[in-house]
């Protein structure tokens, strides 16, 4: 299995929170729902390979060493993008079905929370918060 990183830098985690602003807002701009198809592909490649095209070429023009900027966690990362890719695959499977409320719904959810993100109020990252209070309260209690 490939070497998986305890972290990703922060640059790399701002390209893909782009990507999936920009592709949403050019999918909704030009009636082209086949556009989601690019973050989501590489979001689904990130979740099953550990390669994500997308982070893979923003590492080219990283003018430092990697682990010379703020790190991003792994891990959390790794349950955001799970949320992002049902999220892109909900909302392109509606368009492809013509339901277009749904897919604006799910498309904006996914694009509000990785604009929100990068401004700098992880959305993914509170609900993963959460989920583990939740489990640690659940389990202290049995």
């Amino acid at each position: 299995m490939a070497n998986i990183p305890v972290s990703i830098p922060r640059p790399l985690v701002r390209t893909n929170q782009w990507s999936i602003v920009l592709s949403v807002l050019a999918s909704w701009l030009t009636g082209e729902a086949w556009i989601l198809a690019i973050p989501l592909l590489a979001g689904i490649m990130g979740l099953l390979f550990g390669y994500n095209p997308i982070m893979r070429a923003a590492k080219l023009f990283l003018r430092k060493n990697p682990a010379d900027y703020i790190p991003e966690d792994w891990e959390q990362q790794q349950f955001n993008q799970v949320i992002a890719v049902a999220c892109l695959a909900l909302g392109l499977i509606s368009f492809l079905l013509g339901w277009t409320a749904a897919g604006y719904v799910f498309t904006a959810m996914v694009a509000l929370s990785a604009f929100v993100a990068i401004l700098g109020f992880c959305i993914g990252c509170f609900i993963r918060f959460q989920l583990n209070q939740y489990k640690y309260r659940k389990s202290y209690k049995a």
